[in-house]
């Protein structure tokens, strides 16, 4: 419902501002259709599923590792090898999500995945930081698209994407369709989720990407856990100290490496 919404506001503003001609893919449709699915419904379907057997806090915390996965997938994708700092960051982040989302107890947790239990949320939440990685990364194939349009023209397979998999899930009986009455109930979230998180929320983010450059949206994103763990203190949520010094690992590690970049950069300019 909310990307039904989303979506047709974003071609309802892509149309205005950019003209019809810009809804056509232009020979993309293949590639855009590709990372559509990969970002907008793989992301959605692994992270809300998964948020169904884990904390919020935990998927934030893994969601932000998608600032080293990206430093690791141009390694493998164009051999452009990190620095040993920015590797030594990278496993200080991973080791303290471990520690945030096996609660310190590594073994024990391992044992519950395999049986069914316990980092299966996990596991799904990290799925979909992958599939978002690979939609930001996208961003540099379509170089003459708008971020408007790359964000419509992929919002829109992706949509059908989410479509299926909610037909699929009717189907073999996993979800049930809501009556007006249960949509109304939730008219306001739904409204929220549509054009606070679908339109503003991809768009800006796409906008950021090209405007600011991946070192300060990767340091911006490591806002996130810290908010979530604030809201979830506020609410009266304890933590464990394991819990709050992997928190401590992910967000120090992900600054380090920023700022550790950021004078690489600033060196490589003044040279």
């Amino acid at each position: 419902m909310r990307y039904a919404l989303g979506v047709a506001a974003l071609v309802l503003l892509l149309a205005a501002v950019e003209g019809r001609t810009a809804l056509r893919y232009s020979g993309r449709f293949g590639a855009a259709s590709l990372f559509g699915l990969i970002g907008i419904a793989g992301f959605n379907l692994f992270v809300w599923v998964g948020l169904g057997f884990t904390l919020p806090e935990h998927a934030s915390l893994i969601l932000a590792l998608q600032t080293p996965m990206t430093a690791l997938a141009v390694w493998v994708l164009r051999g452009q090898r990190p620095a040993n700092f920015t590797l030594g960051c990278v496993a200080l982040a991973l080791a303290g999500v471990l520690l945030v989302v096996t609660r310190g107890e590594p073994l024990a947790a391992f044992a519950d995945l395999a049986r069914g239990r316990g980092l299966l949320g996990d596991v799904l939440v990290f799925c979909g930081a992958v599939s978002w990685m690979v939609y930001t990364l996208a961003v540099s194939r379509f170089p003459g698209w708008s971020p408007l349009r790359y964000t419509t023209l992929t919002c829109i397979p992706g949509f059908a994407g989410l479509v299926a998999a909610n037909v699929v899930a009717v189907a073999i009986d996993a979800a049930t369709v809501p009556g007006w009455a249960d949509l109304a109930a939730v008219a306001w979230q739904i409204v929220y989720f549509a054009f606070g998180t679908v339109v503003l929320g991809v768009l800006a983010f796409n906008a950021a990407t090209r405007r600011l450059g991946p070192l300060n949206i990767m340091l911006i994103l490591n806002l996130v856990p810290v908010g979530v763990f604030g809201i979830e203190a506020a609410l009266g949520r304890s933590f464990s100290p394991a819990e709050l010094t992997g928190a401590g690992m992910v967000v120090a590690a992900l600054v380090a490496n920023n700022l550790f970049l950021r004078q690489c950069r600033n060196s490589a300019i003044s040279n």
